[in-house]
């Protein structure tokens, strides 16, 4: 206790031994002492108002000029509030110090006791191991986090913040000094360097990590929390949201993922983690890998049944009858993994299983059936294998029964290879689906149910998301229909779905006759894809003449088309979108 000592007792304030890093006034050190005197006689708390008429004279409220130099005390970290209503620091006005009580501050009392805030590090001696490494990242993650809490939330002056980032830099330099002393390589340095992570998606990553290995509250996996914990000020939170937006390098590396959860307040906030892959090869450099992950597209390349399609819309792109979208939304809440705990811990779930559901979407052509399953699988964040149902015969003539086990058999493949999800995309599923012919048949009727029976089994055995679209739920085979969770209808868009239809499709930049209105467009009973058939069609119409202006007239012309076909039938055409 030498330098408590030392500042209560040595006359001369300015001579003790920590006087210089009050960084404050030798009056205001002055008070300072008095609230440690009072502290070491076992008085918690100190009432500002009673301190002050102790040190100054009541007459002419000279005590009141002083409350100033108590304000600076606190700014500075070196006392604390201890009433019961507290006001952030750089809210508190000097009046209202009148009526607070203080005490000393954790550090002031770590400076009294050993004489300095500044860190003792020990010499850089080379990691020993990747622990010892991540052991100084993560003390590296605690000054990060500190710094952020007093830049953003106003609980320290600048001076605080200018000693947090000198202890920062002293540590970030050790660590560096360190590495250069390290002869094998570290796991995580290796993984930065192989992505070419800049030093904010390091930061990131570390911070994600240290979540990992401390199991607690999740505090540092919220969006805005990783994103202050790197930015200065406002502009740098702006900038650096790409950094976790999709799209970004560590999203689309799959270093890091994300969850999607509902706020109290209706809104929608990420929490991110870092992925299965990355985060074993940090924790367990040594270990050998079992498999090799392989990349789905590379291994959707070398098979000939399966388009690999990375969703680009989401949920919000998809115009829909608002039941059909409750549905939908319901469904999403149904996949949440705090939903698919919850129904493992009851026994409902098999502990062992993953996200799974069977889905078929019937409606029309042209209602949207295969836009919306990309953009559920967009919302999953996972990617589609799409088979074209359609072509199953003509591709595989004399062998669709042999080939329908191949198409499960190589989804099974691929999502073991690549060590993924990927949703399993049926298009057009009618004739998987359809009601098997009953009584003495041909030899093709007999195919046909041989056909369906194997898919049957195979439905029966999926483990994973399955989306099939057909057009009409009627003619599906009830033991089909019991094997799916849900059933989802997507029916022609009425006419208010058609005016956000034709808003959202027809092109932004083009040229308008004077009132040009959207709403006589949406009175025609079109399907959205019939609308985008309808806007390509006249868009090329327009496009040769010589003053193309897109006109009521010259979409009429093509809606009539559309609806009537080249026999003069009325038709419903389209394709799913």
């Amino acid at each position: 206790m030498h330098y408590l000592i030392d500042f209560l007792e040595l006359n001369d304030i300015k001579k003790t031994e920590i006087f210089e890093q009050l960084k404050c006034s030798e009056e205001e050190a002055e008070i300072l002492r008095f609230f440690t005197k009072s502290h070491v006689k076992g008085t918690e708390e100190n009432s500002v108002y009673l301190a002050l008429t102790e040190l100054y004279s009541e007459k002419n409220y000279e005590y009141i000029e002083k409350l100033p130099l108590v304000k600076n005390l606190l700014d500075l970290g070196w006392i604390a509030q201890s009433s019961f209503l507290q006001i952030k620091v750089g809210e508190v006005s000097n009046l209202d110090l009148i009526h607070a009580s203080v005490a000393l501050s954790s550090s002031f009392e770590k400076l009294l006791e050993v004489g300095t805030l500044e860190m003792a590090l020990p010499d850089a001696t080379a990691y020993s191991d990747h622990l010892e490494y991540l052991k100084d990242q993560f003390l590296r993650i605690d000054i990060y986090q500190k710094i952020s809490l007093a830049r953003h939330n106003q609980s320290t002056n600048s001076f605080n913040v200018t000693r947090l980032q000198n202890r920062l830099t002293l540590l970030e330099n050790r660590i560096c000094e360190r590495l250069k002393a390290t002869d094998g390589e570290v796991s995580a340095q290796t993984l930065f360097g192989e992505h070419e992570l800049n030093d904010k998606e390091q930061v990131i990553f570390l911070a994600l990590l240290k979540e990992e290995y401390s199991g607690e509250l999740e505090s540092l996996r919220e969006m805005n929390t990783l994103i202050n914990l790197i930015s200065e000020n406002d502009y740098e939170k702006i900038k650096n949201r790409s950094l976790l937006e999709d799209g970004s390098t560590l999203i689309e590396k799959e270093i890091i993922d994300y969850d999607e959860m509902l706020t109290a307040f209706g809104g929608v906030t990420r929490s991110f983690y870092i992925t299965e892959e990355f985060l074993q090869n940090i924790m367990h450099p040594n270990k050998t890998k079992k498999t090799k992950r392989i990349k789905i597209d590379t291994l959707v390349k070398e098979q000939d049944i399966f388009e690999l399609i990375m969703p680009k819309t989401d949920m919000d792109d998809v115009i829909l009858n608002p039941k059909t979208k409750e549905i939908l939304d319901t469904l999403l809440k149904q996949m949440d993994k705090e939903v698919i705990k919850r129904l493992k811990e009851w026994g409902i779930r098999d502990k062992k299983s993953g996200l799974a559901a069977r889905i078929i979407f019937y409606g029309p052509p042209g209602t949207g059936k295969t836009m919306t399953s990309l953009s559920l699988a967009k919302s999953l964040k996972r990617k589609v294998l799409n088979f074209d149902c359609s072509k199953i015969l003509s591709m595989y003539v004399g062998e669709s029964e042999k080939n329908v086990r191949r198409i499960f058999d190589t989804y099974k493949e691929i999502s073991k290879k690549t060590r993924t999800e990927p949703i399993l995309l049926l298009n057009e599923a009618d004739q998987f689906l359809s009601s098997r012919t009953t009584g003495p048949g041909g030899g093709a009727d007999k195919m046909h149910n041989q056909m369906q029976n194997i898919f049957l089994e195979q439905i029966e055995k999926f483990e994973g998301i399955l989306i099939a679209t057909t057009n009409l739920l009627e003619t599906i085979d009830p033991a089909f229909s019991r094997r799916f969770n849900y059933k989802i209808e997507f029916a022609k868009p009425n006419y208010k779905q058609r005016v956000l239809l034709w808003g959202k499709m027809l092109p932004k930049v083009a040229p308008y006759e004077k009132d040009f209105d959207i709403n006589v467009l949406a009175k025609h009973d079109l399907s959205g894809g019939q609308i985008e058939v309808v806007i390509k069609n006249t868009a090329l119409s327009v496009a040769v003449k010589e003053h193309p202006v897109f006109r009521l007239e010259d979409f009429k012309t093509s809606i009539n088309r559309e609806l009537t076909g080249a026999f003069g039938e009325s038709k419903i055409m389209g394709f799913s979108v």
